[in-house]
């Protein structure tokens, strides 16, 4: 039909018809990893090779929820095997089989992706310095003696100052951090201060929060996370810090579209499948010229200031108290599952 025109306008509609249709030919997801780095959210396996991320996540729910299925119990079962003679009892038995358990899906996980994988350390660490730095040493140490090499893994710790304080030993150590439930800027700036590999800001909750305390139904630039987020990822870049942003939590697809741009975006099986179905256009949205460009105010922050501007943070405080507590929680609920399996 397009060949029955006359005359350069037509030809003009022509060529911009093919330009039109080789763009939408290719999906959203494609079109998104141009410019950002894709990162699956989940423990599945079968799932990461289907989207083919860079890089993967996990967390104690995911782990948990992963291996109330048959096709994952084998990892427990060699899990509790391989320690059930060992001289552990007990609290340090659990944990010990845990710490394998997160070990054997991420090694699983990086015979699929050709980047990372997240590890998260116990979330009732989140306060304690040394226990995480120990923990995160075992962690690499576990994964080191199994043939991978520390650039390949990040160990998952919560944006506490004891956080940020941890972090910035292991950093030092060539142990490789993701600061995990991030909800505000005077943490991002903890973290980047402390000059960790990358942080998780949590769009979701973040719009859970503000949609339930308002009653209001948020979408694109007005959404409080993606907001969140747009201002950290401004401030790193307008200040040259290395430390990269990865947006995580997303309740739709359109909370990504509007982030597309941001270093790397971690994202759940249910979403990637949309935006692999969808053939809708994507705009970048974050763009580090312009966000160095920025007129923006350095905020000098040390424990007292950042524990204020926290405080102060109604969501921030409530959303980072909440999620630990959900991901020590889970860890708690793996702990029964391997009680009743020993």
């Amino acid at each position: 039909m397009l060949l029955l025109g006359h005359g350069r306008s037509n030809l003009a509609r022509i060529g911009l018809s093919s330009i039109s249709i080789m763009s939408h030919s290719r999906s959203t997801l494609e079109q998104l990893k141009q410019f950002t780095t894709v990162v699956a959210d989940t423990g599945d396996f079968e799932s990461i090779r289907k989207y083919a991320p860079q890089d993967a996540t996990t967390n104690p729910s995911l782990i948990f929820k992963a291996v109330q299925q048959a096709e994952y119990r084998p990892l427990l079962d060699k899990a509790i095997a391989e320690k059930r003679e060992s001289s552990l009892a007990g609290e340090a038995l659990h944990r010990a089989i845990i710490d394998d358990l997160l070990i054997a899906f991420g090694r699983e996980i990086l015979t699929i992706v050709p980047g990372r994988v997240s590890t998260e350390v116990d979330a009732r660490l989140s306060f304690d310095v040394d226990a995480t730095v120990k923990k995160a040493r075992y962690l690499i140490a576990l994964y080191e003696k199994s043939g991978i090499p520390r650039e390949r893994v990040l160990i998952k710790i919560a944006s506490t100052w004891e956080g940020a304080r941890a972090a910035e030993i292991c950093a030092k150590e060539g142990i490789h951090c993701n600061l995990t439930l991030l909800f505000s800027l005077p943490q991002a700036i903890a973290c980047a201060d402390a000059g960790v590999r990358l942080i998780s800001p949590f769009v979701g909750r973040i719009y859970d929060y503000y949609k339930t305390t308002t009653g209001r139904e948020y979408s694109g630039a007005e959404d409080p996370g993606v907001q969140s987020v747009e201002k950290i990822y401004t401030y790193y870049k307008k200040f040259g810090y290395k430390t990269q942003v990865m947006g995580a939590s997303f309740r739709n697809i359109g909370q990504i579209e509007s982030l597309a741009g941001c270093d790397l975006l971690t994202i759940s099986p249910d979403l990637l499948e949309e935006l692999q179905n969808s053939n809708k256009e994507l705009v970048r949205k974050l763009d580090p010229v312009e966000a160095a460009g920025a007129v923006v105010d350095r905020i000098s922050l040390d424990e007292k200031m950042f524990r204020w501007m926290l405080n102060e943070d109604a969501m921030a405080t409530d959303k980072l108290a909440d999620g630990i507590r959900k991901f020590a929680a889970d860890i708690v609920k793996l702990e029964g599952v391997i009680r009743k399996s020993l």
